[in-house]
């Protein structure tokens, strides 16, 4: 059998050609509670899902995302939802050789992560927030919206429930 030629790829250089083999999606697990005859069918015998003790409570990892009412009354939901998610995703980055978040995202977690989204009234109130988690040593990413220079969100990177949630218990859940 003659062998296909390969098309040229199309992606700049600095993203590379990625060419899945067949082996590329062997590994692809899908969450239990998940439907899968509307997902994808699984291709080994694997266990579905490998966890181990579920945590407790207290230790549960969990991402705090904290957004500015002020925004939220003022902005399209959207464009408050992405600052949140550029804050989120810049925690976790930043902090990615990290255990705590190395287990967050895990392949055993990453179908189970656990985030809460508070509020505060505005822009004094989340600078504060974030000079208190500052002084008390608790990792976080205060999203500055560019060009405007102003902050919008701030986000935690994952940690277990009983090191960050006093710092969080005055806030309000976000709706």
């Amino acid at each position: 059998m003659a062998a296909l030629a390969q098309p040229a790829c199309s992606f700049p250089t600095f993203l590379g050609c990625f060419r899945p083999s067949p082996r590329s999606f062997s590994n692809i697990r899908v969450h239990p509670s998940r439907n899968l005859s509307t997902s994808m069918s699984l291709q080994s015998s694997e266990p579905v899902a490998t966890k181990t003790d579920p945590p407790t409570d207290d230790n549960v990892l969990l991402q705090y995302v904290v957004l500015r009412r002020d925004l939220i009354d003022k902005w399209p939901l959207g464009s408050v939802v992405t600052q949140g998610c550029h804050a989120s995703v810049s925690a976790i980055w930043s902090h990615k050789e990290d255990p705590h978040t190395l287990q967050y995202c895990s392949p055993d977690n990453i179908d189970s992560m656990h985030k809460v989204t508070l509020e505060v009234k505005g822009e004094t109130q989340i600078l504060n927030l974030s000079e208190k988690l500052l002084a008390a040593g608790i990792a976080h990413k205060l999203w500055i919206e560019h060009p405007e220079n102003f902050p919008t969100c701030l986000a935690t990177k994952p940690y277990p429930k009983s090191m960050v949630s006093p710092f969080f218990k005055k806030l309000k859940l976000c709706k």
